[in-house]
């Protein structure tokens, strides 16, 4: 039997259409993240858990209890697009801002989040506990952090950057000792004087604040008090007060001269009279 004419033109089409459609399906974006993959917070974008809902695990790399908790945690981001909670995951090693400002001090630690109120988790660590912590609304029944210790505060913000700080001297610790070879009480040296010196111009410039704002009675402007010209008339007056009263002081002064002479007079006869009684008592002993 004869083939059909134009048979393997039909069949080279095909082909060519299956290749391009190959190709498409390969060049077409990947998917960065699936509904149910575990989400990796870092210090560029935390602020995403201030909406929505949330549950949050930190952890370490080296942790034990870490390592047998991810696969109960992986197993519960399956249910989150179900449950309407996104599940995520801190790498403290990685993101020493976040451990301090979520004061992280054991591993793993879960957080849950709801609009912005943080709460901690302390339950069973299984896929079905987390499950039911999050369908049967248990999270209500705990007390949310403090706005004074939320991650949002100054206070935690201070905290975050410290934390930074201290791995940002790690690093440049390592790095002086094994990366340059330099010792490591050679390392210790540095950092000591670079803590004198920053030491020294942080007093320095509150030192110049503190003058500017509260400069010494040396360095203030004298102000001369505001002379008002008296009038003649009032000149009169006030020169005839001062005349009276040098008047009355003078009588004041010749009355208490006539009293101190009266009141000597009158001791020295005391005296003496006192003198003539003693004086016969005497001879008749």
């Amino acid at each position: 039997m004869a083939a059909a004419p134009g048979l393997p033109f039909l069949l080279t089409g095909r082909l060519l259409l299956l290749l391009l459609l190959l190709l498409l399906l390969l060049a077409a974006p990947v998917r960065a993240r699936r509904p149910g993959d575990v989400r990796a917070i870092t210090d560029d974008n935390w602020k995403d858990l201030l909406e929505g809902e949330w549950m949050i695990e930190f952890y370490a790399p080296w942790c034990p209890a870490c390592q047998n908790l991810q696969p109960e945690w992986e197993n519960f981001a399956e249910w989150g697009e179900d449950l309407e909670v996104n599940i995520a995951k801190v790498d403290v090693t990685e993101q020493p801002g976040l451990s301090g400002r979520f004061i992280i001090t054991a591993l793993p630690t879960i957080y849950h989040c709801k609009d912005g109120e943080f709460r901690r988790y302390q339950g069973p660590r299984t896929k079905k506990d987390f499950i039911n912590f999050i369908s049967d609304k248990e999270w209500k029944s705990i007390e949310p952090v403090s706005s004074w210790f939320g991650p949002r505060s100054i206070l935690m913000s201070s905290m975050s950057a410290l934390f930074q700080l201290s791995m940002w001297i790690r690093h440049c610790h390592n790095y002086f000792t094994e990366d340059l070879g330099i010792p490591v009480w050679g390392s210790y040296v540095i950092f000591a004087l670079v803590t004198l010196f920053s030491g020294l111009i942080l007093g320095l410039i509150m030192v110049f604040v503190a003058d500017c704002l509260c400069p010494s009675k040396r360095q203030r402007p004298q102000q001369y008090p505001y002379s008002k010209k008296i009038p003649p008339e009032s000149t009169r007056i006030l020169k005839k007060l001062e005349e009276e009263q040098e008047a009355d002081e003078e009588d004041l002064s010749d009355d208490d001269a006539e009293k101190k002479k009266a009141s000597n007079r009158d001791f020295s006869q005391n005296a003496v009279r006192q003198r003539t009684v003693n004086t016969p008592a005497a001879d008749t002993s």
